[in-house]
């Protein structure tokens, strides 16, 4: 039962923010807010910094309703079939979602097959940062690609269309390796 309000909760939601704007609020050239969040690998949980990261190359950052519903398991796969590519170009991938660490933790291993991070966002603290919260703590599905300065080089938000911020974000990721 708790599942199906949430489900409700997320489409009148989502509904309700593609009438208000179709894209995030923060855009290209703007400064991408530190974070600091627990993440999943393979199960295993670590800290992640945004700007400790940043340091390494660029940063995708990708915000999912809920972990395994159905359209976030899409995008999960999507996300971990492409990560070698990613990775080619240096690139860190981390998923956030209000879900709790322990939950994380096993989506981290079925359905992105432990080949990035998912990182828990209870109460959507970092959510709210990035302007992506919609309802219930439940974010928005939107997608970033930040840059090592700092900046935000692409930002996308389609609820609808999981498989497309993957392709979006790459493109960006290449892009800015062209640079």
């Amino acid at each position: 039962m708790a599942v199906i309000a949430i489900v409700v909760l997320v489409l009148l939601g989502a509904a309700g923010f593609v009438f208000r704007r179709t894209r995030s609020h923060l855009t290209t050239g703007k400064r991408a807010p530190d974070f600091v969040v627990q993440a999943a690998l393979g199960g295993d949980v670590r800290t992640f910094r945004l700007s400790d990261e940043l340091r390494k190359g660029p940063v995708v950052l990708y915000f999912f309703p809920k972990s395994f519903t159905s359209g976030c398991i899409v995008e999960a796969n999507a996300f971990s079939a492409a990560a070698p590519q990613f990775a080619e170009f240096g690139a860190t991938i981390i998923g956030l979602s209000g879900d709790d660490i322990e939950t994380q933790k096993k989506f981290s291993t079925q359905e992105c097959q432990s080949t990035f991070l998912i990182g828990s966002d209870p109460g959507l603290a970092v959510g709210k940062q990035y302007d992506v919260a919609l309802v219930a703590n439940v974010p928005n599905r939107t997608s970033y690609v930040i840059a090592q300065d700092g900046t935000i080089v692409e930002s996308f938000t389609s609820m609808f269309q999981p498989q497309e911020h993957v392709a979006k974000t790459l493109a960006a990721v290449r892009t800015l390796a062209r640079r």
